[in-house]
């Protein structure tokens, strides 16, 4: 009798152990390039808290100046060696409307002008290939540590000295973090040494008022909000958007004002054009604001009906701080 051979398993089907190691490779491959491309790109540090403040002396050295007043330029209008006391790194510059015609007015023992140095770019993170700039993080970062240091430096040197503070986008964005620290007890200087801050085209602009808003500067101001505001929550490699700062400018709001052209989407912003569900899309449409020509034309903007430009505005704004500031004692 025949017996049916038994029945032969289909034979298994196996990778080579050498495919596995290629694909463990490419895994890992990828995962460095995530890892690197977070730690490149740079996490955003904002300013910490500071040690209390001394009581004033009576008096300070001949050589300090009464009033400071630092200058904090916009996306593309500085860079990290830039000369603070005669910024070269682009004449365009939207600040330079303002101290410079400052520089010449007052003699140096009035007024020290200091333009805060930083990288000042704004890296896209979607393009390919990379655009070689420094990423929004690291720029913030670096701009807010210069302006730290110095104006702590300056105290240190100088603590009669009073200070008028001034930025243009990403700077106004440093100027105000900087200012709700010192108005919160947690700045390099103290709260009664500011005269009085000024930020045109704040990107963490609420647009509301109440208690710590800043002053609107337009009749009526814009009804949108910063893009960091309208983003809120959005942490992509390199680009923190930290929304509004909390609490605002505490007791310093009066003295701070706050300027925005209307459709500026940079301070200006309809909630459903920066969509934080659409991250990337509405990044690139951010960083594509900052080069349109209603955020570059605050030199020709005006804020009220007698035809004040934006520019105009602060400068004689700060002119009055400064004529009228207190004139400290010197030994």
């Amino acid at each position: 009798m025949l017996v049916n051979p038994r029945p032969t398993r289909r034979a298994r089907r196996f990778w080579p152990a050498g495919c596995f190691t290629v694909l463990a490779l490419l895994v890992l491959a990828v995962i460095v390039i995530v890892l690197l491309w977070y730690l490149l790109a740079g996490r955003l540090r904002e300013p910490g808290e500071t040690p209390p403040p001394q009581p004033p002396p009576s008096s300070q050295s001949a050589d300090c100046p009464d009033v400071m007043l630092l200058s904090i330029p916009g996306t593309w209008e500085s860079s990290s060696n830039d000369d603070p006391y005669n910024p070269q790194a682009n004449p365009l510059s939207l600040m330079l409307g303002v101290s410079g015609p400052l520089r010449a007015q007052f003699p140096d023992d009035r007024l020290e002008v200091y333009t805060v140095p930083y990288v000042a770019q704004f890296s896209n993170p979607i393009a390919l290939p990379p655009d070689g700039q420094a990423s929004y993080n690291n720029s913030r970062t670096e701009g807010t540590a210069r302006a730290t240091d110095i104006l702590s430096e300056r105290h240190q040197q100088c603590p009669l000295t009073t200070y008028v503070l001034a930025g243009f986008s990403q700077g106004a964005v440093i100027a105000g973090d900087i200012t709700a620290q010192i108005a919160a007890g947690n700045g390099p200087i103290p709260a009664d040494r500011v005269l009085g801050v000024t930020v045109i085209a704040d990107g963490r602009r609420t647009a509301e008022t109440g208690p710590g808003q800043p002053v609107e500067i337009g009749n009526p101001p814009p009804p949108g909000q910063g893009a960091e505001v309208a983003l809120r929550g959005v942490n992509v490699p390199g680009i923190t958007m930290t929304g509004e700062r909390p609490g605002g400018f505490g007791s310093l709001a009066p003295k701070v004002f706050s300027i925005c052209a209307p459709g500026d989407m940079i301070c200006d912003a309809p909630r459903e054009a920066l969509n934080p569900a659409n991250a990337l899309g509405s990044l690139a449409t951010l960083i594509r604001s900052v080069g349109n020509p209603v955020h570059a034309l605050y030199a020709t903007n005006t804020v009220d009906g007698q035809g004040t430009t934006a520019t105009q505005w602060t400068l004689n704004w700060a002119r009055e701080l400064i004529e009228n500031a207190p004139h400290p004692p010197h030994s």
